[in-house]
Formats: C-alpha cells, sequence, structure tokens
C-alpha cells in the first residue's frame, strides 16, 4: 500500500481517490474506502451495544467490546474477518454487500478484501498505541517509580514461574518436543497491558499502589516477552538462539525506558513552552501526538513494540504543567480508535477450537486445561512474590496480570506461522488466550470489591 503524491495531484483527485489508492486510476480505490467505512459502521455498533450491555451487568466494558468483537468476527457474523485468520474474501459479509449493491465485480474481491482489513488493522494498532499514551497520561512517573522493584519483582516471576511450569509440564506430562513446549512456555508469559490498564482505568484504581505495580509490571513483562519472542522465533527458523539478537534486544530494551524517563527531566518544560506559543487548534494535543508517535517509530525501528513508546511517552508528558488539559483532549481520539483495537482482538478469535467433536481439538481441549491452569496460577502468584509490611491487595495484583489478550494471539501466530505448533497445541493455547483475556476483567474486579467490603466490615462492626 503506498500513497503516490506527484505535481499532477488535483483537489479532484484527492477526493476521488483517497489515500488508499495505490495508483492514480485505481478501480478498487472508492470500493476499499466503502469497505473500511462499512466496517467501521459495524465495529462502532459492536462496541457501543458490547460496552453497554456489560455495564448493565456492572461488568467492566471492556469485556463487552471483546465479546462483541468475538460475535461480530470470524466465530459468529463474519462482519470483520482478516486474511491472517485464514479467511478470504467471499468470508466476509462486508465484501458480500459491497459485491451485491455497490458494484464490486468479483475479481477485485480479494484485492478489497486484504487492502480494507490492511487498514483496519492499521487503524487498531494505532488504537492501542493512543491507549497507552493515555494511559502513561494517566499514571504517575513518580510514583511508578516508588514501586519500581515491587513491579519488576512481579514481572519477573510472572514470566519465570508459568515459562518453566508450561514447558516442563508438556514435555513430562504429554511428551512433547523440547521446541514446541518452549514455544507454548513462552506464550503463558504475555500480559496484556492494554487489557489490564483499561480495565484499572475503569475501576478507578489505575493511580493506586496495586494498579502501579500492576502497570509497571505489565510494562517490564512486555519488554521480557519481547526477549522471550524473539528467542523462540529463532529457535523455531534455526532450531539454535541467536545470542547477538538477544543481546541487542535487551541492551535496547533497557537503554529505551531508562532513556525516556530521563529525558522527561529535561523535556517538560520546552514542550510546554512550544505549546504555550502556538495560537492554531490543536496546540497542546498535536505536539504531544507527534512526540507520542515518534516515540513510538523509535521503539518499533529498534525491534521493540511500539506501545512501549506511546507509554513512555504519555509518562513523560505526565510530568508537565498541562498534564490534565492534554488528558482530556486525548480522551476524545482514544474514544474513536481504542474500541476498533479491541473488537478488533476479539474478532481475531475463533471459537470453533473449542469444538470437542474435532478429533485434533480434544486433544488440545486437554493440553487447554492444563495451559490455563498455569496461565492463572503462574501470574495469581506474583502477588505473593512482594515481601514488606505494607497491607497491600495481593490478589488484585496477581489477577491484574492474568489476561494475554492480542500478546498471546501474537505468540499463537507466530507460532503457527513457523509450523513449529501442531493444530492441538495450537487449539490449546488460544484456548487459553480466550480464557484469560475473558476472566480477568470481572476477577479483577471482585477482588477490588472484597478489598473494599474488608475495609467496610471495621466500619459496620463500630456502627453495630
Amino acid at each position: 500500500m503506498s500513497i503516490s503524491l506527484d505535481s499532477k495531484l488535483s483537489f479532484d483527485l484527492v477526493f476521488s481517490h483517497p489515500l488508499l489508492a495505490t495508483e492514480p486510476n485505481s478501480e478498487t480505490a472508492p470500493m476499499v474506502l466503502a469497505g473500511v467505512l462499512l466496517t467501521l459502521v459495524f465495529v462502532y455498533l459492536a462496541s457501543k451495544l458490547g460496552g453497554e450491555l456489560s455495564k448493565l451487568v456492572d461488568l467492566p466494558p471492556v469485556l463487552g467490546e471483546l465479546v462483541a468483537g468475538v460475535l461480530v468476527g470470524v466465530s459468529a457474523l463474519h462482519l470483520l474477518v482478516f486474511p491472517e485468520t485464514g479467511a478470504v474474501a467471499s468470508d466476509s459479509v462486508v465484501i458480500t454487500i459491497l459485491e451485491k449493491i455497490a458494484g464490486l465485480t468479483p475479481e477485485n474481491m480479494g484485492e478489497v478484501f486484504n487492502t480494507s482489513s490492511e487498514v483496519i488493522s492499521i487503524l487498531a494498532e494505532l488504537g492501542v498505541i493512543i491507549l497507552l499514551f493515555e494511559i502513561g497520561l494517566e499514571s504517575d512517573l513518580r510514583e511508578l517509580q516508588k514501586v519500581g522493584s515491587r513491579a519488576a519483582i512481579v514481572a519477573v516471576v510472572g514470566v519465570v514461574a508459568p515459562f518453566i511450569a508450561g514447558t516442563v509440564g508438556l514435555i513430562l506430562i504429554f511428551g512433547m518436543a523440547t521446541i514446541p513446549a518452549v514455544f507454548a512456555g513462552a506464550a503463558l508469559t504475555a500480559t496484556s497491558i492494554g487489557i489490564t490498564s483499561k480495565v484499572l482505568s475503569e475501576l478507578g484504581q489505575l493511580k493506586s499502589t496495586e494498579g502501579q505495580i500492576i502497570v509497571g509490571a505489565a510494562v517490564i513483562d512486555d519488554v521480557l516477552g519481547i526477549i522471550v519472542l524473539a528467542v523462540v522465533a529463532s529457535l523455531a527458523k534455526t532450531g539454535d538462539v541467536d545470542i547477538a539478537n538477544l543481546v541487542y534486544l535487551i541492551i535496547s530494551a533497557t537503554a529505551f525506558l531508562f532513556g525516556s524517563i530521563f529525558l522527561g527531566k529535561f523535556f517538560n518544560k520546552s514542550f510546554v513552552a512550544i505549546a504555550e506559543k502556538l495560537q492554531t487548534r490543536g496546540k497542546l494535543v498535536i505536539p504531544a501526538l507527534i512526540f507520542a508517535f515518534s516515540m513510538a517509530f523509535l521503539a518499533n525501528v529498534i525491534h521493540l513494540e511500539a506501545i512501549l513508546g506511546a507509554f513512555a511517552a504519555g509518562l513523560v508528558l505526565d510530568e508537565t504543567d498541562k498534564r490534565k488539559e492534554l488528558d482530556q483532549q486525548v480522551i476524545p481520539i482514544a474514544d474513536i480508535l481504542v474500541p476498533i483495537f479491541f473488537v478488533s482482538v476479539g474478532a481475531r478469535v475463533d471459537l470453533s477450537v473449542l469444538n470437542p467433536t474435532i478429533a485434533d481439538n480434544r486433544q488440545g481441549l486437554v493440553i487447554a486445561g492444563f495451559l490455563i491452569l498455569v496461565a492463572i496460577i503462574g501470574k495469581v502468584i506474583t502477588g505473593w512474590s512482594i515481601f514488606g509490611q505494607e497491607k497491600i491487595n495481593r490478589l488484585a495484583i496477581g489477577i491484574g496480570m492474568i489476561p494475554r489478550g492480542e500478546v498471546g494471539l501474537v505468540f499463537a501466530g507466530i507460532g503457527a506461522a513457523s509450523g513449529v505448533l501442531d493444530k492441538p497445541l495450537q487449539a490449546a493455547i488460544i484456548i487459553m488466550v480466550i480464557l484469560t483475556t475473558f476472566v480477568a476483567p470481572p476477577l479483577l474486579r471482585f477482588a477490588f470489591q472484597e478489598e473494599e467490603l474488608q475495609l467496610e466490615k471495621p466500619d459496620l462492626a463500630i456502627d453495630g
């Protein structure tokens, strides 16, 4: 997908052939735009209905968005499907509608499907980048630094425990070969910072001690996860670990995070001074987005996750005097883009792997039971890895680390593409991702509610 802008480009051409066109006279460009627009209609309808219904039953709206994504995705209505899940143009209801009422020719169906799906995927990626930028703005760098050591312990335990238990268990109990077992064990290490942070924000717990530990641990977990993924991907391709690449990832990730924190001490006043000199609309939010996207780009270039760069940018700008004003201006942007991300995550989940009538799935379900047990216990115990006398909700910390979300799906996708994972093991990993993603939000709410009840009991006793 390329953007062609030369001296012959007229205003008519710009508006009749949008940036999605690969060439000025592309026949598919209007259909691609139509496909993207119709898909967004379905995405926003699903997001809003799912979020509202979830809120009605006192569950976090993000859970409703994920479930709505499953319903509109490959598992049910096929309103939002992606080529990487194995879907083709004829599987997409959107493409079928365009064929019937908008004049899309059968010859162009595949091109329109692939391009429009790519656009939605990019919008979803922008959504999670904006989400992590927003979370960074809502986090307090000073508070994160206070819980830094505890967050690091939680992250390390949350990576090492499930990785070792999962890998060893698959080898000893199921007789699995080493490389597939290592890959599945690696998939257990992931934590979806996007999902967990969103739930914490909705519960009003993002700035609590527990929330800061969870977010800090999830950030460190993400860095460790990238390193683990690099190792197992190298194993999958060559059977050997690329030590040079591993060392590079460790050094670059560490330097990036500490460098971002160090940058904030010098950048804050300059940012505010620039924003105050600008006179046109967006004088605060546009420079902030430039900084956030630049940090995300830099992280991506050095082979880290772009979301880490966005989160680091949010942490830096959280220290400025304009933080509250900026936070309010970012919220509407997040409201537009973030739902695309969560619905897309749900849409990619294929629930057909839960069908026990298929032989491969039966074996996968047994392995999935083991992986789910390890996935939950391996993260819940992290809450008790924190030592000290301070009263803290250890259960909430452990539960907050449970959801794998899109991160787990990345592991499953890379494993499947490399041929390392057979169908039963691939199905088992996907089931584990589904369950941990969907059970974490209500469990996290329960954990914090239990704490509130415990705090209220002494008051009730006194009143009595």
